[in-house]
Order: C-alpha cells, then sequence, then structure tokens
C-alpha cells in the first residue's frame, strides 16, 4: 500500500465497536494512515424504520470521527430483507444522512452500492443509478462501487457499472432537489417490484474480453439502453 491508500476499520451495528477494532484504530493512527471509517446501518433491523435508520446513520457518521479520529467515513444504509442499498427506504435514508451531514459538518463521506441485480442487466444499471444520484444530490464526496449481485457473488463486478454510477452522478450534481425526487420517484418504481426476482446477470468473464479488458457488444446495448431509459425519467446526461 502506499501514502494516499485508505485503512479500512468498521463499527458494528447498531453504534457498537470491539476491542479488536479498537486495536487497528490505533494501529493505523500510530503509522499516520489514512483511516475510513465504515458502517451499514440496518433498515429493518436493530434500528427500526425509516426515521430511526435515519437518525442512526447520522450518529455513526459523526461516530466515525469522533470516536475513531477517520478521515473520512463510509456509509450504506442496508435493507434487512433486500440485502441492497438501492431500495426506496435506504436511498431515503442515505438522502437523509448525507444532507444532515453535509449542511452541519465539513466531515468527507462515501456511500457503498450493492444492487441486487447481476452485471450486464438494465435494472442493475437502473439501481445504482438511484443511488448515484441521491448521493450526488445529496452532497456525498466518494461513491463506493459497484457490488453488484448484492456483493455475494464470484465475480460478478464489472467495470460499466463504476462508469454508470460516474455517468450519472456527475449529470445530478447542481440539479435542483426537487427535480431529483421526481425523476428518482419514476426510477425506483421501475425496479422496486423486482427485488425478489432480480436477474442473476453474468460474470465478469461472460461480459467482457477479458484479453483486451474491453465490454462485450452486449454490454454495451444493455449500458445504452438503459442510459436512454434513465434520459426518458428526465435526467440529462453532461
Amino acid at each position: 500500500m502506499i501514502a494516499s491508500d485508505s485503512h479500512e476499520v468498521s463499527q458494528l451495528n447498531e453504534l457498537k465497536i470491539d476491542l479488536d477494532a479498537i486495536s487497528v484504530i490505533a494501529h493505523y493512527h500510530g503509522n499516520s494512515d489514512i483511516l475510513m471509517d465504515e458502517q451499514m446501518p440496518i433498515y429493518g433491523g436493530y434500528a427500526g424504520g425509516l426515521e430511526e435508520t435515519a437518525i442512526i446513520d447520522v450518529a455513526s457518521s459523526i461516530n466515525a470521527f469522533v470516536m475513531s479520529g477517520a478521515s473520512w467515513h463510509l456509509d450504506g444504509p442496508v435493507h434487512i430483507r433486500w440485502g441492497s442499498t438501492n431500495t426506496r427506504e435506504t436511498l431515503a435514508v442515505a438522502g437523509w444522512a448525507s444532507a444532515a451531514i453535509t449542511n452541519h459538518t465539513e466531515f468527507m463521506q462515501g456511500n457503498q452500492y450493492y444492487p441486487c441485480a447481476g452485471p450486464c442487466t438494465e435494472m442493475c444499471f437502473l439501481e445504482l443509478a438511484a443511488q448515484a444520484m441521491t448521493d450526488s444530490a445529496s452532497g456525498r464526496e466518494i461513491l463506493s462501487g459497484v457490488a453488484a449481485a448484492k456483493g455475494v457473488v464470484t465475480d460478478k463486478t464489472t467495470g460499466m457499472e463504476a462508469r454508470m454510477m460516474g455517468e450519472v452522478a456527475r449529470s445530478a450534481a447542481g440539479v435542483d432537489i426537487a427535480e431529483i425526487n421526481k425523476i428518482l420517484d419514476k426510477l425506483v418504481a421501475s425496479y422496486e417490484k423486482d427485488y425478489g426476482n432480480a436477474p442473476a446477470g453474468k460474470t465478469f468473464q461472460e461480459c467482457y474480453d477479458i484479453k483486451t479488458v474491453t465490454p462485450t457488444d452486449e454490454h454495451v446495448k444493455v449500458y445504452e439502453g438503459a442510459r436512454k431509459k434513465l434520459e426518458g425519467f428526465g435526467l440529462v446526461f453532461k
């Protein structure tokens, strides 16, 4: 690792930490490392519902800097039923928490991406686009993604998801919040009925030429189709 790399330590759910993590924090500070404190509040878990989880999210964000002395905080509200950060509820939690931290502190924030659908599917691109819009509009500085297929399947991550994340976030920057919410309402409604049967998608080896590390024609076509759908919802790409 180099001096500019982040070194991770994770809080426990909710608002807890163990002695091992405290030792790791001391080690990082002793080496003058860049410390990234990670925590994923669980919507529907110990915290409770929407408002309660948002409060926990803000508290976890503050805790990253007060307790861990972090350089930045990596967030990621996740749905207890679907294991996704892209649901209507978790997007609301992430947006509210980020806006609160942005408006009242100088803390640097990131967010993790866990769509239900796998790579090379329209649903995957639409899910992560909703989160990229939310993160950009609510003031997050770092987007950490994308772990497609909930991040639990081997080789189900490709560069095309990150490309969509970046393009959407850039396009959402500076757009009025009321307009963002209108687009998000239509966007989330287009995929939220499919959480239970989200398409598995393809592995990296199936949707990329592994010799040239370039996406297949099929993958590009799916990407462009999702992009057009987002434009239909009202997003203007920059």
